[in-house]
């Protein structure tokens, strides 16, 4: 009886399709010309409508996400020698180390530290001891996978003095240990809230590195052609006649931990000076290149402050506070910023670099500075002598004030150095200027603290930690107090500021180094240059940390994208296009 009424059913819905097929083919004969041809105008245009408000429909509901393809070209200064995290010495040694290899710990696009190849760390209540978990997909571009043992290898190569590793003063005194194959701790010999930084170390791969002696090591094949858990790896590598790499090209790894990067390929070209490197990004013979100014540059905050440093040793009257503040404040901050550096940088009055999350000092007025500085030499007992065109000091025992700025000579320094002298001398302070080949300064003047007055800059780094340049006992070589600045209070906070693990008592540590720094007028501190970051229009997702080192700019390059698609929201991981 069911398969009969099935039977029926599908006769009459087959005549009834049939039927109204016929019926609207029928009509549709009977029509004149005319309305055939208005029926087929106004049944396109529905179809048209009802396409629109869907696509319209897709375009409210669909996301735009970054899709991978694409490659950038960029222009770097010099020409690498070591693609090595336990050798890179120069920029572009460390563009492509940054590039080709990671570490357990990472810096993103805000500058905070994340894990890469760690999933995760412990720290002991002691603060001295660090355990870190190895993610288990981490893999070598090779495809060989990173255990602790690759870790421990690394460290304890860059604590070896054969070596003479740039990374071995980070690692002084650490023991690394593998408890298993994918965890590692780390024992420091006092607790240093700061170590966290050291772990962005690139880590090598044990297996490849192992037997190749400390000699051999800058000569190895792998210095060019590495073998690191980066998100990108080596393609091809160009030389010249000479031998000199001119031209690297790197793919996205599909082994790297935080998953492919977007680009498919980034090239580098590399140039001897910069006013060629300047012609290619003009030309479009690369895309991207950095510390070249321009209108449409990416900037960020370098973690470096320059300033004149004084040194009593050498210079008695800088023993003075009143001259110290005098001649600082003298010093028109903003005139440098803007016309000597062309507005790339940002006036500072002292030691810890903007962003830092702290009360910055604040920068006197230009208008007031030049009477307001005569006014604390008048205070401090000094008188003008118009005749002589000098400040005397019968009570100190000084004949005359004048000043010695020695620095290197680079052009922007130079130029620093000439709007110093010109302000000083408005106050009436004699200057004179002495520039040193960058090697000569510090082999013949910073080293042996051979200088009254010295027109330099000085790395912070985003760990803000102060010690190395301000604690009492770095005031001789090879510490690097070079304003022999001795304070028992800076002393104990800089300390502190080192074992503190709570993030917000050691910024409140950190404003009280900047302010009592600031108002014992060491150096006259001048600005905080900016970094700049010149990249196409059409490269996306490009974010900048606060600079340590141009390969800082790297930070977010897994991110990086010149496409987009359009998907559902749902497809999106965690419910956002990125």
């Amino acid at each position: 009886m069911q398969e009969r009424a099935t039977l029926i059913w599908n006769k009459l819905t087959r005549h009834r399709t049939t039927s109204w097929h016929g019926y609207f083919e029928s009509r549709f004969e009977a029509m004149s010309a005319g309305d055939k041809a208005l029926t087929v105008f106004f049944g396109v245009l529905v179809l048209a409508a009802a396409a629109a408000a869907w696509l319209g429909l897709e375009n409210r509901l669909l996301v735009s996400v970054p899709a991978d393809g694409g490659s950038l070209t960029e222009g770097v200064l010099g020409s690498p020698r070591f693609v090595n995290p336990l050798l890179a010495l120069s920029d572009a040694d460390r563009d492509l180390t940054a590039l080709t290899y990671a570490g357990l710990m990472g810096i993103d696009g805000d500058g905070n530290l994340v894990p890469v190849l760690a999933s995760g760390y412990r720290i002991s209540p002691d603060g001295k001891t660090y355990t870190f978990t190895l993610r288990k997909d981490a893999k070598f571009s090779d495809g060989t996978p990173v255990t602790a043992d690759d870790v421990v290898f690394t460290v304890e190569k860059a604590q070896d003095p054969g070596l003479k590793s740039p990374e071995q003063a980070s690692w002084d005194g650490i023991e690394a240990k593998a408890l298993d194959a994918t965890t590692v701790e780390f024992t420091l010999p006092s607790p240093y809230a700061p170590f966290l930084e050291n772990t962005t170390l690139g880590i090598l791969p044990a297996n490849l590195w192992r037997n190749v002696s400390d000699e051999q090591f800058p000569f190895s094949d792998l210095e060019t052609a590495p073998v690191g858990a980066g998100p990108f790896v080596v393609k091809n590598v160009s030389r010249n006649a000479s031998g000199i790499i001119t031209d690297y090209t790197l793919g996205a790894s599909r082994t790297y931990v935080l998953g492919r990067p977007h680009l498919d390929r980034i090239s580098f070209s590399f140039f001897s000076r910069q006013e060629d490197l300047a012609a290619a990004l003009a030309a479009g013979a690369v895309d991207s290149a950095h510390s070249l100014p321009g209108a449409d540059a990416l900037t960020a905050p370098y973690a470096e402050i320059f300033g004149v440093f004084f040194n009593p040793n050498e210079n008695a009257v800088f023993a003075r506070a009143e001259v110290r503040q005098a001649l600082s404040l003298a010093i028109d901050r903003e005139a440098i910023t803007a016309d000597v550096l062309g507005g790339y940088a940002t006036p500072i009055m002292g030691p810890v670099p903007p962003g830092s999350g702290i009360t910055e000092t604040p920068v006197p007025a230009s208008a007031s500075r030049i009477k307001d500085a005569a006014a604390i030499l008048e205070k401090g007992g000094w008188t003008y002598d118009s005749d002589a065109r000098t400040w005397k000091n019968k009570a100190a025992k000084q004949d005359s004030l004048s000043v010695t700025i020695r620095t290197s000579n680079v052009p922007e320094l130079k130029a620093v150095a000439s709007a110093v002298k010109a302000d000083w001398e408005e106050l009436g302070v004699p200057t004179d200027i002495e520039l040193y080949e960058p090697g000569d300064l510090n082999q013949n003047v910073i080293r042996p603290r051979k200088f009254d007055a010295l027109l330099f800059g000085m790395v912070v780094g985003r760990d803000r930690d102060l010690f190395a340049f301000w604690d009492s006992q770095e005031r001789n070589d090879p510490g690097l107090n070079i304003a022999s600045y001795a304070n028992k209070n800076v002393d104990k906070l800089l300390e502190a500021a080192r074992t503190e693990s709570d993030p917000a008592k050691r910024v409140q540590d950190l404003q009280q180094i900047e302010d009592d720094i600031s108002a014992d007028y060491p150096a006259a501190f001048l600005y905080a240059p900016d970094f700049l970051y010149r990249v196409p229009a059409w490269l996306k997702g490009v974010t900048l940390p606060q600079i340590t080192t141009p390969s800082d700019r790297f930070a977010s390059v897994a991110g990086w994208y010149a496409a987009t698609e359009k998907v559902w929201p749902f497809l999106v991981p965690g419910g956002n296009a990125r």
